[in-house]
């Protein structure tokens, strides 16, 4: 569908925290009437969509995916990635640093914006990777089109551990944008793989992965991270927590705009638990590692409590050859992002979250912490990013071959939802439709302010 101007009539509204019946007028790429348009001039040629039993939510913004580009596009691209992600109703995505070249220098990181340009569907933009010697290239960042330094505190795919006791601390010093941290401790990861190697040689069961990259390392890694935050008054984002303990770590009473500190949840770590290694094994090795169902109900309610920020995906997809591997040679990661937004809303229909705290936590908050501009929210004046979805539609991953990932293969298949993204508006075009692609359409670079 191409319209200058789109009416969505007679939906539920789902916005700052409340919902709401009524109507959203788009003209051109930016939202202009929200309400019942009573006494609203709607341009002829309007394209009107039929909102009747169905929810109205912003563009989900991915703060935490790994699209593989350049480099790395065997497993995953932005082109693929980013149709995968409109059918689940993400309107805008961050990616990693640790691609091939990794992106640690400004040269790299604006080559790669020229490939967002080029190849993606959605709205876009690329962390720069720290490293122990570049802190010349980080000190270049305009914070006004980059979305923040990744922070490898412990190792993971693409070996960016930053190990440097001084290059850390001058990092927290001085960086003028967020700092998004990977926080392991590897000295305990380290010494844990020791212990399961000497028992079971080169074949450690997957089981053990949460016991290797344990909890102790996480809670070591992101208590030094928020001390040194605290000290140096940086604003950070530690991505990924995967353990009830990590929780008492974070203020949860703080409003959003005035935290420097804050924190993120991966739906894999929300949705399943150390009881699924015995069926999935190394599919789901990921980094943290997926721990206890006590855990994973923690950090739910981290999520309804405001401890938890944020949820977004560590989109990681990896080839099905690489990952059946044994558990030493499996890299870690998972796809996540076409599902992501219909996982969470099923723990909405379970009775886990509210729709609005869903809402706020993968659309709204992202925005405010990273200070986007004009996105995340529905709101007059906004860049038209929207998601329209079925609140009542059971389907199942994978029955129709409707795997959009590259890689081909997802965690959730065969898993029944109950909701299902119909919309997907970036920019004010509809770019995803009931199955539909508008696969020509390019998304645009965030700004931020700060």
């Amino acid at each position: 569908m191409v319209a200058n101007s789109i009416l969505i009539r007679d939906t539920t509204i789902v916005n700052d925290g409340k919902s709401t019946p009524g109507s959203v007028l788009i003209i051109g790429d930016r939202i202009a009437s929200i309400g019942f348009m009573d006494g609203i001039s709607i341009p002829k040629d309007t394209a009107i969509i039929d909102g009747t039993g169905l929810i109205l939510i912003p563009g989900v913004i991915d703060t935490h995916v790994h699209f593989r580009e350049p480099g790395l596009t065997h497993k995953a691209d932005i082109f693929n990635e980013t149709i995968a992600a409109v059918a689940g109703g993400v309107t805008s995505f961050m990616d990693m640093p640790n691609t091939l070249p990794q992106t640690v220098t400004l040269h790299d990181l604006e080559n790669k914006y020229l490939l967002g340009a080029e190849h993606s569907l959605i709205n876009y933009s690329f962390y720069l990777g720290a490293t122990n010697e570049n802190r010349d290239e980080i000190a270049g960042i305009d914070p006004s089109s980059v979305c923040g330094i990744k922070l490898f505190l412990g190792s993971s795919t693409g070996n960016m551990l930053v190990n440097d006791e001084k290059t850390i601390v001058q990092l927290f010093r001085n960086a003028n944008v967020p700092i998004v941290a990977h926080c392991e401790d590897e000295a305990t990861i380290k010494r844990n793989i020791g212990i399961y190697k000497e028992k079971y040689g080169d074949n450690i069961p997957t089981r053990f992965h949460p016991l290797i990259r344990s909890r102790e390392a996480c809670f070591i890694s992101s208590a030094n991270a928020i001390q040194l935050a605290k000290e140096n008054g940086t604003r950070l984002h530690i991505a990924h927590l995967s353990t009830a303990d990590e929780l008492k770590l974070f203020d949860g009473a703080t409003p959003i705009r005035e935290k420097k500190i804050t924190s993120e949840a991966c739906i894999p770590h929300l949705w399943f638990d150390d009881s699924y290694y015995g069926s999935l094994g190394t599919l789901m090795k990921v980094n943290p590692a997926i721990k206890t169902k006590f855990d994973r109900e923690a950090l739910i309610k981290g999520i309804t409590r405001d401890i938890i920020d944020t949820v977004s995906t560590d989109h990681a997809p990896h080839i099905l050859e690489e990952k059946n591997r044994n558990y030493l040679l499996a890299p870690s990661g998972t796809p996540m992002i076409q599902h992501s937004l219909t996982a969470m809303l099923e723990l909405w229909k379970n009775g886990s979250l509210s729709i609005e705290t869903v809402v706020k936590k993968m659309c709204h908050n992202p925005a405010i912490i990273f200070g986007i501009k004009d996105r995340g929210f529905i709101r007059e004046g906004y860049k038209a990013d929207l998601c329209l979805v079925d609140p009542n539609h059971t389907w199942e991953v994978g029955s129709k071959g409707d795997i959009l990932y590259k890689c081909g293969w997802s965690l959730f298949e065969n898993q029944t939802f109950t909701t299902q993204v119909v919309s997907t508006i970036v920019n004010g075009r509809m770019i995803y439709n009931r199955g539909g692609i508008n696969r020509s359409y390019r998304g645009e670079r965030l700004k931020f302010d700060r």
